[in-house]
């Protein structure tokens, strides 16, 4: 293993996402990165959960007609998978070493040099939102903006401490047993979801219970064990150089950790939105509640969609708050937030429907 990024394996395989998957040997290790549209667009990452894949996780956020048509359109997707999470990953061997999650933040850090990419957005999913956080931090000046779905950002509560000491051993002496697939699902989805009606799942919790059949136990306790070790990073929030955008499931298991992480940060530069009845994995149960969030953020970097849009108004800031699914703090429509010139809201909403 080389001690650079100078060297990319040659196994480019085209798969049906619209892009092509390249193998990159870091100094921390090879790693998986799926590269969607013209390298010549500015840049977004993303970075999925813990037993996630790219596709797994935000596919059906890019599936989405409205998120496709604002972020296909505007850069270069680049999704990098957790070392060993990729479709069709062996066991990762023995000897290559541990990481922990500030290996992790730096191996991006090395994909990104590879690639030529100087500045990017990043969206990460709870344990790759931590990922992105930390790189964020550690890398100040490359960072734009920050889009995090359910996040990560203290040490684990004793809970989560022992969920995952408890989740780690049954992996190593069962592996992905039905057990465990059941507190991953728990961790992703909500209840109404995962039982969907007259107790039939889902379509999206049954495609998630294939892919973890596929997943390699080993290579999940890696990922699992490197987050189960992380360092709370709330007192380095302040001092983020980015704005940044927080999702999280009402249902959600790291709803409170969410509510922590926007409340720590600089109020002018967050916005927290709630997405009522709804799990961890905002991006495959609700991706549709996330777009014109989404489209607002960006719009202060000059970002817009595709197809022409009318310039927003108040009323269509209003219809924005009629969606039934969101609970939206007023930082998100200030114009420190959004680059527009309105007057911000001082109030949370929530709809009742």
């Amino acid at each position: 293993m080389g001690d650079s990024c100078d060297s990319v394996s040659i196994d480019i395989e085209m798969i049906p996402f619209g892009g092509k998957e390249c193998f990159v040997e870091t100094s921390k290790g090879r790693i998986s990165v799926y590269v969607c549209g013209d390298p010549e667009k500015p840049a977004l990452i993303t970075y999925p959960d813990v037993a996630l894949n790219y596709m797994s996780c935000f596919q059906g956020l890019f599936f989405c007609p409205d998120a496709a048509s604002l972020l296909l359109h505007n850069f270069c997707i680049y999704h990098i998978d957790a070392p060993g999470h990729e479709l069709g990953a062996p066991v990762m061997s023995a000897e290559v070493p541990l990481l922990s999650v500030d290996d992790l933040a730096d191996q991006v850090a090395e994909v990104l040099d590879f690639f030529g990419v100087k500045k990017v957005f990043c969206l990460g999913v709870t344990a790759g939102a931590y990922i992105l956080t930390l790189f964020a931090m550690k890398h100040k000046e490359r960072v734009l903006g920050l889009i995090l779905v359910s996040p990560l950002c203290k040490s684990p509560s004793w809970t989560e401490w022992f969920c995952n000491k408890v989740t780690l051993n049954l992996m190593y002496y069962y592996g992905m047993c039905g057990m465990l697939k059941e507190f991953f699902l728990h961790r992703y989805f909500s209840k109404e979801v995962r039982c969907g009606n007259q107790g039939v799942e889902s379509d999206i919790v049954q495609a998630c219970r294939r892919l973890l059949d596929e997943r390699q136990s080993t290579n999940i306790m890696r990922f699992l064990q490197a987050i189960h070790e992380r360092h709370d990073l709330t007192e380095r929030l302040k001092n983020l150089q980015c704005k940044a955008l927080i999702f999280v499931g009402e249902n959600s298991p790291f709803h409170s950790e969410a509510i922590h992480m926007s409340a720590k940060m600089d109020k002018r530069t967050n916005a927290l939105v709630e997405v009522q009845a709804c799990g961890s994995l905002v991006t495959e149960e609700q991706p549709q509640a996330m777009v014109n969030s989404i489209e607002f953020f960006l719009m202060g970097y000059g970002f817009y969609r595709q197809i022409q849009a009318p310039t927003p108004t108040f009323s269509t800031m209003t219809n924005l708050l009629s969606s039934p699914s969101l609970c939206i703090s007023h930082e998100l429509l200030s114009p420190e937030s959004l680059g527009l010139k309105l007057k911000p809201i001082k109030t949370r909403v929530s709809v009742e429907v």
